[in-house]
């Protein structure tokens, strides 16, 4: 293909202020960090809960985070994006809904939208890794902390998850990295995340090929390095015997 490449367009103003092409790459991969570190965060805490839930000796309890998982696992994340933007504010009380529809700008807004949509959809399939975790350790270890004295609480906290989560540090990281990919559904709802700075240079520029592929490179490079750090995490907490470090 007798394409040339011109990488200076970066460098140009927008047209925009005094902003370059650059600076929106910038803003949007600020908007995409953040985005990914709060929805991960919420999915973290609630797939831990619901991953405890689902290993609990209580059959309500688990069947209450069976229904969760398989419910959020089974909508489209673009469909509950749609409903966490568009119908839940309608569905808030009045007092409410005035304050998330009028007093918030609407960037907070779509942010707010997106980042419960993707923690909690994320947090079904971090479930799954939590309960998988901990059913993958020898029985043994409860009945141990049972004979200690240990009360159930007490069983997961001080010694199941802690356990559970160094085992399962490598589909984690998977998931960890999938928020990432997935908050480009946040253009969408007109968040300005990197898909959405991307799209809009490609336009306002017409160096299509430019635009993509400097996207592209900048996810690549965020996701490659998050998966190093979390192989030199995994190698350090592995726990010998459980889980094999390095391939070895």
């Amino acid at each position: 293909m007798n394409y040339n490449w011109d990488w200076s367009v970066f460098f140009k103003s927008t047209g925009v202020g005094a902003e370059t092409y650059l600076d929106w790459y910038i803003s949007g991969l600020g908007w995409t960090i953040g985005i990914s570190i709060v929805a991960w965060i919420i999915a973290l805490i609630l797939g831990s809960v619901l991953g405890v839930m689902r290993t609990v000796p209580n059959r309500i309890v688990s069947t209450i985070a069976t229904v969760y998982v398989e419910i959020f696992r089974n909508v489209p994340l673009l469909v509950q994006l749609f409903i966490w933007y568009f119908l839940v504010p309608d569905l808030l009380p009045e007092n409410l809904q005035e304050w998330y529809k009028q007093d918030l700008n609407p960037t907070t807004s779509a942010f707010l939208s997106v980042v419960v949509c993707l923690g909690l959809f994320t947090a079904a399939r971090v479930c799954e890794q939590v309960r998988t975790g901990i059913q993958a350790l020898p029985r043994g270890q409860e009945s141990a902390a049972r004979a200690m004295g240990f009360k159930l609480p007490q069983i997961y906290w001080n010694v199941l998850l802690p356990q559970a989560y160094r085992i399962i540090i490598p589909p984690l990281t998977s998931e960890f990295l999938n928020v990432f990919k997935n908050s480009s559904v946040a253009s969408l709802i007109g968040l300005m995340e990197l898909l959405a700075q991307t799209k809009q240079t490609a336009e306002f520029s017409a160096n299509l090929f430019e635009a993509f592929t400097l996207a592209t490179l900048i996810y690549f490079t965020l996701n490659m390095s998050l998966m190093l750090l979390m192989r030199l995490v995994e190698k350090k907490v592995a726990v010998p015997g459980l889980i094999s470090v390095g391939g070895k």
